[in-house]
């Protein structure tokens, strides 16, 4: 099935005048890695995919150096418009288009290359990026159904003061003990919105009420936090916040699960 990639380069901003930058063409090369071209595939790759491309077959004593002197050729022109690959296989999973598909998983793994033009824009060495159309539209599909997700989770929560105070807890530095109802809501309303992954995953937590908990005797520090440890008094509960839920459900230490809610309820008196 045919899929078609452009591989694009970034934006040349200098003293020339705009039609001259527009006519320029940077060149994606080769580069080295540990003192070999950088490949696009597997050893196990080349020699079904390249038979074609060298001049001598897989079982030659030069078929290594011949495969080396590709890699190490390779460099990929890209102007103004960008360059087109055909990267699609057929039925038999074979590339439609054998020296585009090569390109393509050549530019995958290019140290210069990002795999998008927002991740391109955020890191100086990136000089190219690869435009695929349809992995952008599953990764904003993908982000649609976070959404979708957060919103279902939020409803559930809204119903239960006590939770939405949880995940706020969880969520930010915020205390909702100091806050009305309508202000956690409208928190955490924002809070879903602006960290969708982390709000899923915090609200969909087993833990979540044991972890709220201890972030709650945190604040009320009736525990300690350093870095990431959990203390009381001088002992160690955990390593993370992870940890700590770990030793607290153990029923061998109820007795201090005990004492520190004791403490906690002592304060909020």
């Amino acid at each position: 099935m045919s899929k078609k990639i452009f591989i694009r380069r970034r934006e040349i901003n200098n003293h020339l005048p705009k039609a001259v930058r527009a006519e320029a063409v940077m060149k994606l090369s080769s580069v080295y890695v540990n003192r070999q071209p950088l490949k696009g595939i597997t050893p196990k790759e080349e020699k079904e995919l390249m038979t074609e491309l060298l001049d001598v077959s897989p079982e030659h004593v030069d078929w290594p150096r011949h495969s080396k002197k590709f890699w190490a050729e390779m460099t990929i022109p890209v102007g103004f418009t960008g360059v087109e690959l055909e990267v699609g296989v057929s039925e038999d999973g074979s590339p439609i288009s054998i020296m585009d598909y090569l390109k393509y998983k050549f530019a995958l793994k290019h140290p210069h290359v990002a795999l998008t033009k927002e991740e391109m824009d955020q890191d100086f060495a990136k000089r190219f990026y690869i435009q695929d159309l349809t992995r952008e539209d599953k990764v904003k599909n993908t982000a649609i159904q976070f959404k979708k997700d957060a919103d279902k989770e939020f409803i559930k929560l809204a119903s239960n003061p006590k939770s939405m105070k949880r995940v706020l807890r969880l969520l930010s530095n915020i205390n909702p003990d100091r806050m009305t109802e309508e202000q956690i809501e409208n928190s955490l309303y924002e809070l879903k919105n602006s960290k969708t992954k982390q709000f899923l995953k915090i609200a969909k937590d087993k833990n979540l009420e044991v972890k709220a908990e201890i972030e709650e005797m945190v604040t009320a520090s009736v525990l300690r936090k350093i870095g990431n440890q959990i203390i009381f008094i001088d002992e160690v509960l955990g390593e993370t916040l992870d940890d700590a839920v770990v030793f607290l459900k153990d029923k061998k230490n109820s007795g201090t699960l005990t004492i520190l809610r004791a403490k906690l309820k002592e304060l909020a008196l």
